[in-house]
């Protein structure tokens, strides 16, 4: 396996992610400013308790993704597989992480393949709005085709770019390349940020470009601005370190973005996501999906695919618990439980 720039940043990204804190403890998702309406007497069993939803017009067991994190080396291929496996196993989505290493070198296709281990999941590709700008639509649907994904997702990552010594510098014509790759993935396009958050202004623009699928990716969760920090040293760390608390809380990104599209645009909290109260309250604000990345990789790394399994386990139980509590037996009928709204996040809804 060809030992390029590219996978060698993929491998100290996932040591950064394994090992440093890479999602400061500064930064908050604000889901703690939600508060769900305890229901006394919900009238219905655990059991009658279901978390089906759909994405991409196929069945999920539960509004999880499994967010796109790697690919491009041979740690990364294990990775991918064990999530993978157990995406396939809970009936949930899951994401590669950006394909540009296998655009570079077609051997490295094989650390993105999961559909062995994944058949029936749906799948998503993914790589950079600039990277897809470059190499236009049918290079990229090329990417997806070959993993015989369900969608792709194209992530935003002016932030990390920004701090990356190697890092792209040019933003221009975005919404252009969204909208050619709206016509060419007809309806299964993900556009998401990487940890910085989408606006309730940008998602407008996104949804006049087509996009019907918006990944929040909020502040919260992985900072791929301290990641890249990190990695680098000079001017460019300390710019970076001082950048890596910048972006949207995911709660607030999912609220304004509920509040600027139509109810018919699927909506995904990603960025901080660690628990099932977690996804209750995102759904909760609005939210169709939920996506996670970090607390899964870490589970893998502690006890392969068996310990994302646990997580999962973990995960689902309590959103059930939670869906039971407000008495919602449907992921719909979560999205109108009554809520309070508190703290930091009341004033973040006064501004976007």
């Amino acid at each position: 396996m060809p030992d390029s720039a590219t996978s060698q940043r993929k491998d100290a990204h996932l040591d950064l992610c394994a090992t440093q804190e890479v999602a400061p403890k500064e930064n908050s998702a604000l889901f703690e400013c939600v508060r769900l309406l305890h229901c006394a007497m919900p009238e219905a069993s655990l059991d009658d308790v279901s978390l089906e939803t759909e994405l991409f017009g196929k069945r999920l067991k539960a509004p999880l993704f499994i967010t796109g994190m790697t690919g491009g080396s041979e740690r990364a291929a294990h990775v991918n597989r064990d999530l993978a496996t157990a995406a396939e196993q809970f009936g949930i989505a899951f994401g590669v992480g950006s394909q540009r290493a296998m655009s570079e070198s077609t051997q490295l296709e094989q650390t993105f393949a999961v559909r062995q281990v994944a058949p029936t999941a749906v799948v998503v590709g993914n790589i950079g709005l600039r990277q897809a700008a470059v190499m236009g639509t049918d290079k990229v649907r090329k990417l997806t085709d070959t993993l015989q994904a369900d969608g792709l997702a194209l992530h935003l990552n002016v932030g990390q770019e920004l701090t990356q010594p190697e890092g792209d510098r040019d933003f221009r014509h975005g919404y252009a390349t969204v909208a050619a790759l709206v016509k060419a993935y007809a309806g299964r396009l993900i556009v998401k940020e990487t940890g910085c958050g989408i606006s309730g202004m940008v998602a407008r623009r996104l949804f006049e470009c087509g996009v019907q699928h918006i990944d929040v990716s909020g502040l919260g969760g992985t900072s791929w601005i301290k990641v890249e920090q990190l990695r680098s040293s000079g001017v460019a760390a300390q710019v970076g370190e001082q950048f890596s608390g910048w972006g949207i809380p995911t709660a607030a990104a999912v609220a304004s973005v509920r509040r600027s599209v139509p109810p018919n645009v699927t909506l995904i909290a990603s960025g901080g996501v660690r628990t099932g109260l977690d996804v209750a309250k995102a759904i909760a604000l609005g939210a169709d999906l939920a996506g996670l990345a970090l607390p899964l990789f870490r589970a893998q790394q502690n006890a392969g695919a068996a310990g994302v399994v646990a997580a999962l386990q973990t995960l689902t139980t309590g959103l059930k618990h939670a869906m039971l509590l407000t008495g919602a037996t449907r992921v719909a009928q979560l999205k109108r439980v009554p809520k309070a709204v508190t703290g930091e996040l009341k004033d973040w809804l006064g501004a976007v």
